[in-house]
C-alpha cells in the first residue's frame, strides 16, 4: 500500500475542507434543530406538564442525546483508529440520518400516549452515540491533512462547520416559524427540518466516501493483535485526557448556552418572538462558521493556549453585564449585539481549543482520544447546559442565574488549560510523539 505524501498537496486540503465541512454541518443540522424546537416538542410530547414542566422535559430530552455521546466516542473513535476515518464518518452520518427519521415520523402523545416521548428519547440516543463519534474521526482527519503551519486552519473547518449547521437549522425552523400559522406549526411543520435531514443524509454519505483516507494501515498491521485503543488513552494519557476534559468546560457550556438555550431564553423570559429568537441564533452560527478560519489562522502563529486563556477571561468578564442589559432592556438589537459579541468570544477559545484535542494524542489513537475527551466534555457539562439554565432561573427566582453559571464554568475551565502542552507548529507524529504530556 503505497503510503501518502507527508505534505498533502493544496487540492488535497481543500477537498478534505470542503467534504468535512458539508458532511458535518449536515449531522450539526439533524442533531441541533430539536433545541430550536424545544417548545413546541415539548407541547406535543409532553402535554400533561405545565409549561415549566414541558420546556424542563424537552431541554433534558435534548441533553439525554449527550449521556450516549461517551458511549459512541469510544467505540466510533475506536473504529476509526482500526478501519478509517472516512468508514467512522459515513458510519456517522447514517446514524444521524436514523434519529432524524425516528423523530420526523413518531406520532405525538396525543396518539400513542407514553409511547412518544419514549420513541424520541431513542432517537436523541441515537443521535448523541453519532455525534460522539462524528467529531473526533472528522477534527482527527482534518489535522492529519494539515501540515504543523496550517493545523489551527485546518481543524477550524470542524468548528465553522457546527456554525454552518447551526444556522442552517435555525433558518428552517425560523422561516417555518415565521410563514406558518401556530396551528400548523404544531401540526406538521415542525416534522419538516426532520425530514429534510433525513434525506439530505445520503448526499453527505456520497461525499464523505470520495474523501483521501488519513490513516494507512499496512496488511501486517491489520492483522497482528491489537490493544483496546481506550485501553491505551487511559493508561498512558490518563492525565492528558482529566486536563483536556476540564479545559473544554468552558468552550462546551458558552457554546449550548449561547447557541441553543439563548433562543428559548430570549422567548421566555424576555418576552420576544420565536422569529427574532431564532435569528439570533442563526447569527451565532453565521458569526462562528465566518470567523472561524480567522482564528485558526491566527493560532498558528500566536499558539492555542493564548487564544483560549485571553478569550476565556474576556468572556468571564463580559457574561454577566451582556445578561444584564439584555433583561434591562430586551430587544432584538440589543439581543444580537449580545449574541454576536458571546459568538465571536466563544470562537476564539473553541477553535484553538479543538485543535489542541488531536494534537495531544499519538496517530494510532488519535481518533479515540479526541473523541473521548470532547464527548466526556460535552456529555457532563454542555448538553445538559439548557437543562441546568432552566432549572437555575425558576430555582433562584432570577433571570441572570444562567450568566453566573455561564461565568463559574468559563473560570473553572481555566484550571485544566494550565495543565495542557501546546504543540502549535510541532510534529505530532514524530517518533517520539508518545512521550508528550
Amino acid at each position: 500500500m503505497s503510503i501518502p505524501s507527508t505534505q498533502p498537496s493544496s487540492a488535497r486540503r481543500r477537498q478534505t475542507i470542503v467534504a468535512t465541512t458539508i458532511g458535518n454541518g449536515l449531522e450539526f443540522f439533524d442533531f441541533t434543530v430539536y433545541g430550536f424546537l424545544a417548545l413546541v416538542i415539548g407541547k406535543l410530547f409532553f402535554p400533561t406538564f405545565n409549561s415549566y414542566g414541558q420546556l424542563l422535559l424537552t431541554v433534558a430530552s435534548f441533553g439525554v442525546g449527550f449521556i450516549m455521546r461517551p458511549l459512541g466516542g469510544i467505540v466510533i473513535g475506536a473504529y476509526a483508529d482500526r478501519a478509517g476515518r472516512k468508514k467512522a464518518m459515513t458510519l456517522t452520518i447514517f446514524l444521524m440520518a436514523l434519529g432524524c427519521a425516528l423523530i420526523a415520523f413518531t406520532p405525538t402523545y396525543a396518539a400513542i400516549g407514553v409511547a412518544a416521548p419514549i420513541v424520541i428519547v431513542l432517537a436523541r440516543l441515537i443521535q448523541g452515540f453519532s455525534a460522539g463519534g462524528e467529531v473526533g474521526a472528522s477534527t482527527t482527519l482534518l489535522v492529519e491533512h494539515a501540515t504543523p503551519a496550517n493545523r489551527g486552519y485546518m481543524a477550524s473547518w470542524q468548528f465553522a462547520s457546527q456554525g454552518l449547521g447551526v444556522m442552517l437549522g435555525a433558518v428552517v425552523v425560523g422561516g417555518l416559524t415565521f410563514s406558518l400559522t401556530p396551528e400548523a406549526m404544531q401540526s406538521w411543520g415542525w416534522r419538516v427540518p426532520f425530514i429534510i435531514g433525513m434525506l439530505i443524509a445520503p448526499v453527505g454519505m456520497y461525499i464523505r466516501r470520495h474523501l483521501e483516507e488519513s490513516l494507512h494501515i499496512s496488511p501486517e498491521q491489520a492483522a497482528a493483535p491489537r490493544e483496546s485503543s481506550l485501553k491505551i488513552v487511559c493508561t498512558q494519557h490518563g492525565k492528558t485526557v482529566l486536563a483536556a476534559i476540564l479545559a473544554i468546560v468552558g468552550g462546551t457550556t458558552a457554546a449550548y448556552v449561547v447557541t441553543f438555550y439563548m433562543p428559548t431564553y430570549a422567548v421566555r423570559e424576555l418576552g420576544l418572538t420565536p422569529s427574532v429568537a431564532l435569528f439570533g441564533a442563526a447569527l451565532t452560527g453565521l458569526i462562528s462558521f465566518a470567523f472561524a478560519p480567522f482564528v485558526g489562522k491566527l493560532s498558528d502563529i500566536v499558539g492555542r493556549k493564548p487564544l483560549i486563556f485571553w478569550s476565556r477571561v474576556v468572556m468571564a468578564i463580559l457574561i454577566y453585564p451582556g445578561f444584564l442589559w439584555l433583561n434591562a432592556s430586551p430587544t432584538p438589537v440589543v439581543l444580537f449585539t449580545v449574541l454576536g459579541v458571546l459568538s465571536i468570544g466563544l470562537v476564539v477559545q473553541t477553535v484553538p481549543g479543538i485543535t489542541m484535542l488531536p494534537e495531544m494524542f499519538p496517530k494510532r489513537v488519535r481518533a479515540s482520544g479526541m473523541s473521548l475527551v470532547y464527548s466526556v466534555g460535552v456529555a457532563l457539562f454542555g448538553g445538559f447546559a439548557p437543562f441546568i439554565s432552566t432549572w437555575l432561573v425558576n430555582a433562584t427566582g432570577s433571570k441572570l442565574a444562567p450568566a453566573w453559571y455561564l461565568v463559574a464554568m468559563t473560570v473553572v475551565s481555566l484550571l485544566g488549560l494550565v495543565w495542557l502542552r501546546d504543540h502549535t507548529g510541532r510534529d505530532i507524529d514524530a517518533a517520539d510523539a508518545h512521550a508528550r504530556a
